[in-house]
């Protein structure tokens, strides 16, 4: 036996001898390792499958959030973002000065704009055409990865009228690359009862994703975790991605965040936030699952850089991005930066002991900081 196998508590070992030859664990052998309190055994296993997928690199991406709007037509119970067009917090860009902004995150180097807003009740379906059109005329080679699952069947239903394979087909003609993962929550409809009634179901974000994918595109999958959930509801959340993935194989990645209590509202203000060793273990859990995902994040803005440092031991291979100016989760409450830069990501993967590298939005490698595995031990503090 292996000293790393040693590590591995007996109940556990079969579940990591499936790990490190590749083969699928079930629901089962899941909710075990939820049940483990051996942070450092789940993360031996995890790494199993990093290493496996991802050799010793870690990647990052250089790009930019846009928040164009939060006035939404939602009032989810853990949202601080949403607001009514009447509420004091309530914004709205407009399509010029988003332009300028992402015209001066082009001038720093990013390679992709991230935009998402709340269910706007009035913007035509001219204002979002033109947005996307513009923020295309300035680069082409710029990502525009925008919009969750239930703005995609807000505009197909209250704004462009049509189905939501048409709508994808029209928005990706104006400019749009990849949609994002969010608002996937927590899939089980009892859950999404107490924290975002009214949202869509399941079944909806899945089927935008599956049509997606089916036009040859690509998207992220995320989880919301650290609420009311049990482990059972992660584990059957993990499920319905992994089966999508099995029919599509259009998920990029994998980016489950902490819920932040303080901005919720009051029902569910008193809970408290995910504790480090809990995110841990989810992403842990998550990489060992999800075995048809190549790539699990760790979104620092969530988490914090140095946890999301330390995540790179436990199954994670991507830190997200430089993001610039996110507002949803600090509407939230969170105290995290709103931005950090590549030398600072590079820096945060290098104490981890991987190699950094500057992915695209689809997680290819667009360059590598360093030839070999080790980390640079000259990087400044």
């Amino acid at each position: 036996m292996s000293s790393l196998a040693t590590l591995i508590p007996g109940d556990l070992r079969s579940i990591d001898q499936k790990a490190a030859a590749g083969e699928r664990i079930t629901e089962e052998e899941a909710l075990r390792l939820y049940a483990c309190n051996d942070i450092n055994a789940l993360g031996s296993i995890a790494n199993r499958v990093r290493e496996r997928k991802n050799g010793n690199v870690a990647t990052y991406i250089h790009n930019q959030y846009v928040n164009y709007s939060n006035v939404c037509i939602l009032a989810c119970q853990f949202c601080a973002f949403g607001a009514r067009k009447r509420d004091a917090h309530a914004f709205e860009s407009s399509i010029d000065e988003i332009v300028e902004k992402v015209r001066s995150g082009l001038q720093s180097g990013i390679t992709e704009v991230h935009m998402v807003g709340g269910l706007h009740p009035s913007l035509k379906s001219s204002w979002y055409l033109e947005l996307l059109t513009r923020l295309r005329a300035l680069d082409p080679a710029l990502f525009i990865k925008a919009f969750t699952a239930v703005e995609i069947r807000h505009l197909a239903e209250r704004v462009f009228h049509l189905s939501i394979r048409e709508t994808l087909g029209v928005l990706r003609d104006a400019g749009l690359g990849a949609i994002t993962g969010g608002g996937a929550e927590i899939f089980a409809p009892e859950i999404r009862d107490q924290i975002c009634r009214g949202k869509e179901t399941a079944e909806e974000w899945l089927e935008v994703h599956r049509c997606w994918h089916q036009m040859g595109m690509r998207s992220t999958a995320t989880m919301l975790f650290g609420h009311i959930e049990t482990a059972a509801h992660r584990v059957d959340h993990l499920r319905q991605l992994r089966a999508l993935q099995d029919e599509t194989a259009g998920f990029t990645g994998f980016i489950p965040f902490a819920f932040e209590p303080e901005g919720a509202r009051p029902e569910l203000r008193h809970l408290r936030h995910a504790t480090a060793h809990d995110c841990l273990r989810n992403l842990a859990v998550s990489r060992i699952y999800l075995d048809n995902f190549d790539h699990v994040t760790a979104y620092w803005i969530s988490l914090g850089l140095p946890l999301a440092s330390v995540a790179l031991n436990y199954g994670v291979d991507d830190l997200h991005g430089t993001i610039q100016e996110e507002k949803i989760f600090h509407m939230a409450g969170a105290t995290t930066p709103q931005q950090q830069t590549v030398a600072a990501m590079e820096k945060a993967i290098r104490e981890a002991g991987r190699v950094p590298a500057q992915r695209d939005t689809w997680y290819r490698r667009l360059n590598t900081a360093a030839a070999s595995g080790a980390p640079d031990e000259g990087d400044a503090a």
